[in-house]
């Protein structure tokens, strides 16, 4: 029975996991596309940013670049 259900979910799991990235270097263009941003207003948020650092007295945090280790 074990080596039935092995010999069933193997092929799967190296089916997953393919040497070659799935998006192109070509096609992330497409990624990319500025339809996909979050805000469409950059200006708006900007100020609303500010509003809320001198509402919660905080500064900062609310978003960059880096990894999640907390180096940058």
């Amino acid at each position: 029975m074990k080596l039935a259900l092995l010999l069933i979910v193997a092929p799967l799991f190296v089916a997953c996991s393919s040497i070659e990235p799935w998006v192109k270097p070509y096609e992330r263009q497409h990624l990319a596309d500025p339809i996909m941003v979050m805000d469409r207003d950059p200006v708006a948020t900007q100020y609303l940013n500010h509003v809320y650092e001198a509402r919660e007295a905080a500064r900062g945090a609310e978003g960059g670049s880096g990894g999640g280790c907390g180096c940058n």
